[in-house]
């Protein structure tokens, strides 16, 4: 009996040939995924959702504008109260300091303790200097 002999070459072959195979069936199942997600219905039927589709985008460009104008509204009245009163107690501080108010002033008239009164009058009578 003959034994089968099988050369270096002729597996190389077979391999090849077996991951052609697995290539071209790849190929195939992506296809025919890509092809199902293709809209084969009527294009009228879709009508009524794009008609909902633009009504609904026109309702939040006008829902855009109104923020915007309150937004424009907010950005004026801003600076009125600003100069009104101060935020925050902080920045009352740091007002008074720039005007010349030593350490316990602040503090007194800001609510905020010494420590942090010596600090912002340091630092903001350097910077006014």
């Amino acid at each position: 009996m003959e034994s089968l002999v099988i050369t270096w070459r002729e597996l190389l072959i077979v391999v090849a040939v077996v991951l052609a195979v697995y290539v071209a069936e790849m190929l195939l199942l992506l296809r025919s995924r890509r092809e199902g997600r293709r809209w084969k219905g009527d294009p009228a039927a879709l009508q009524p959702r794009f008609e909902a589709l633009e009504s609904e985008i026109e309702q939040l460009r006008e829902q855009l504008l109104h923020f915007r104008e309150q937004l424009d509204q907010l950005k004026a009245a801003s600076p009125q109260q600003a100069h009104a009163s101060p935020s925050s107690p902080y920045s009352q501080a740091i007002h008074l300091a720039q005007q010349g108010a030593d350490a316990s002033e602040v503090a007194a008239n800001c609510g905020i303790s010494r420590g942090e009164a010596e600090l912002i009058v340091a630092m903001h009578r350097a910077k006014g200097a």
